[in-house]
């Protein structure tokens, strides 16, 4: 009877389960699956958003997270002044900014006028 309940038993052998570590292995790859699929390239969008949040100027064309298209016309530290039709203005918070439709041109730099102006009485 003795030798029926030890038979019962775990043996060693090719029967037995994985360690410890073996364990975890498929979580890690599900982990590093998650990784590389969902999270970073989140962060990623998000760090584009606060960069294109924090370069806005006057002047550029916006939409906003409710779907408003409008014109900046006046930047705070918070907020941002937005003309969505003639003499109609509203402030919108920052984050509430979704996209950039199109980036106002950089002002004239007062060298390269003068400059020009320069190369102009050179010729003459």
């Amino acid at each position: 009877m003795i030798d029926i309940a030890y038979a019962m038993g775990t043996g060693g052998g090719a029967g037995e389960g994985v360690g410890g570590f073996g364990a975890f292995v498929p979580l890690i790859l599900m982990f590093a699956i998650f990784y590389f699929l969902l999270i970073r390239p989140q962060q990623k969008k998000q760090k584009e958003h606060r960069q294109m949040i924090s370069n806005l100027k006057k002047g550029d064309r916006i939409m906003t997270a409710g779907g408003i298209y409008g014109r900046i016309t006046g930047v705070d530290e918070a907020t941002v002044t937005v003309e969505i039709a003639e003499k109609v203005r509203v402030k919108v918070n920052r984050g509430n900014i979704s996209a950039l439709i199109q980036s106002s041109p950089p002002a004239p730099e007062a060298k390269n006028s003068t400059a020009e102006s320069d190369d102009s009485k050179e010729t003459k």
